[in-house]
C-alpha cells in the first residue's frame, strides 16, 4: 500500500499534529448533561409509601376530632341557648336550677378566666424566658442540666396541690402586696375593692395569677430554651469574635433567631392556664357575689364553674348551658391559636 492511499484512509477530521491519545478539539461548545428521565418508571419504596399514609392519615384524625369535638359542643349548645332569658354573652346572670326557666350569661365568667390568665402571663413570660436564657447562655453545663430538670418537675406537680399552696400558704403572704396596691393603686379601676371582703385572704385573681404563673413557667421556659439552644454557632462565634459582649449576643442572635419559639411557648402557657381547673375551683370560689373588674375580684371561670355544677347535670337542658361555656372555651382556645400564628409570621416577615 503506497503512502497515498494511507493518507486516503486516515479519518478526516483526526489532526495529525496531535499528540498519540489525546483528544481532538470539538468544533464547538459541548452541550449539558441533563439526567436521565427517570419519572416514567419512578418507583417507591413500600416503606415510603407506608408512612406518607400513615402520617396522611394522623393528621386527618386530628382535624376529624377537633372538628368533631366543636360539632358536639354546638349540636348539644344549642338547644339550650334557645330558651336562654337572658342575654348569654353580656348577662352576669347564671341559674340553671329550673330547666324550665335558664338563665344563663357568661360576661363575669369570662372577665375572671381572662384577668387571671393574663395576670399569669404577665409574671411567667419575662421569667421564662430569663431562665432560658441563662440555662442556655449563662449557667455552667454542671448547673444548667440539674436545673432545667428542677424546671421540668414544676410540671409534674398536680393542680390540686398548686391550689392548696396558693390558698394556705401563698394567699396570706401576699397580703400585705395585696393591701399595698389597693392603698396606693386603687384608684385604677383593676387594682380596686373587689368583691372578697376582707380583701388579701388569698382567694382573689391576683393569687390565682400567680399560682397560674408558677403553673405556665415550665411550658414556656422548656420551649423557649430549645429554641435558644438552636442558635447557629456560626453566628455566635461571629459576634464573639467581633467583640461583643454577652448580653450584645444575647441581643444580636439568641433573641432574634428564638423570639417566635418564645412567643409560640408563651401561647401554649396561655392555653394551659385557660383551661385550668381544680387550682382555680380551690383558690376563686369563696364567694358568689358578681365581680367588680379588679384582680382583687373571687368568682368562677369557664373550666371551674363546669366543674363546680356537675351536680345538675340530670337534665339535658341544664348541661346544654355548661356545654355552652365549654363551647366558648373552645373559640378562646382557636383564637389565642390564630393570634399565636399571626404574631409568628407577622415576626417572620419583619426578620426578611
Amino acid at each position: 500500500m503506497t503512502d497515498s492511499t494511507r493518507a486516503d484512509l486516515r479519518p478526516a477530521d483526526t489532526d495529525s499534529g496531535a499528540p498519540r491519545g489525546a483528544s481532538a478539539p470539538s468544533s464547538g461548545p459541548e452541550a449539558p448533561i441533563s439526567a436521565p428521565d427517570t419519572s416514567a418508571g419512578k418507583t417507591h419504596r413500600l416503606g415510603d409509601r407506608v408512612f406518607s399514609s400513615i402520617a396522611t392519615a394522623s393528621g386527618a384524625f386530628v382535624v376529624a376530632l377537633i372538628a368533631a369535638i366543636g360539632i358536639f359542643l354546638l349540636i348539644r349548645a344549642i338547644p339550650s341557648l334557645q330558651v336562654n332569658e337572658v342575654n348569654f354573652l353580656f348577662s352576669r346572670e347564671w341559674d340553671t336550677r329550673d330547666p324550665n326557666n335558664l338563665k344563663f350569661g357568661i360576661l363575669d365568667l369570662a372577665w375572671v378566666t381572662v384577668a387571671s390568665s393574663l395576670v399569669a402571663l404577665v409574671i411567667a413570660m419575662p421569667l421564662s424566658c430569663g431562665i432560658a436564657l441563662f440555662l442556655t447562655r449563662y449557667a455552667p453545663r454542671s448547673l444548667a442540666r440539674p436545673f432545667a430538670y428542677i424546671v421540668d418537675l414544676l410540671a409534674a406537680v398536680p393542680s390540686v396541690v398548686y391550689g392548696l399552696w396558693g390558698f394556705l400558704v401563698l394567699g396570706p403572704v401576699l397580703r400585705p402586696v395585696a393591701l399595698w396596691l389597693n392603698e396606693y393603686l386603687g384608684w385604677i379601676p383593676i387594682f380596686a375593692q373587689g368583691n372578697v371582703n376582707p380583701m388579701g385572704l388569698g382567694t382573689d385573681i391576683f393569687t390565682a395569677g400567680i399560682v397560674l404563673a408558677v403553673m405556665i413557667i415550665p411550658t414556656i421556659t422548656g420551649v423557649t430554651r430549645e429554641v435558644f439552644s438552636r442558635t447557629p454557632n456560626q453566628q455566635i462565634e461571629g459576634a464573639l469574635a467581633l467583640g461583643a459582649t454577652q448580653w450584645e449576643v444575647v441581643r444580636t442572635t439568641v433573641w432574634p433567631f428564638g423570639r417566635n419559639g418564645f412567643m409560640g411557648g408563651s401561647m401554649l402557657g396561655l392555653g394551659r392556664a385557660l383551661g385550668e381547673t381544680m387550682a382555680l375551683t380551690i383558690i376563686l370560689s369563696s364567694t358568689t357575689a358578681p365581680p367588680g373588674y379588679s384582680i382583687f375580684d373571687a368568682g368562677a371561670t369557664f373550666a371551674s364553674k363546669i366543674a363546680l355544677g356537675s351536680a345538675e347535670f340530670n337534665n339535658n337542658m341544664q348541661v346544654g348551658a355548661y356545654i355552652s361555656a365549654g363551647l366558648v372555651l373552645f373559640v378562646i382556645t382557636f383564637a389565642v391559636n390564630a393570634v399565636a400564628r399571626w404574631i409568628e409570621s407577622a415576626s417572620g416577615k419583619g426578620k426578611a
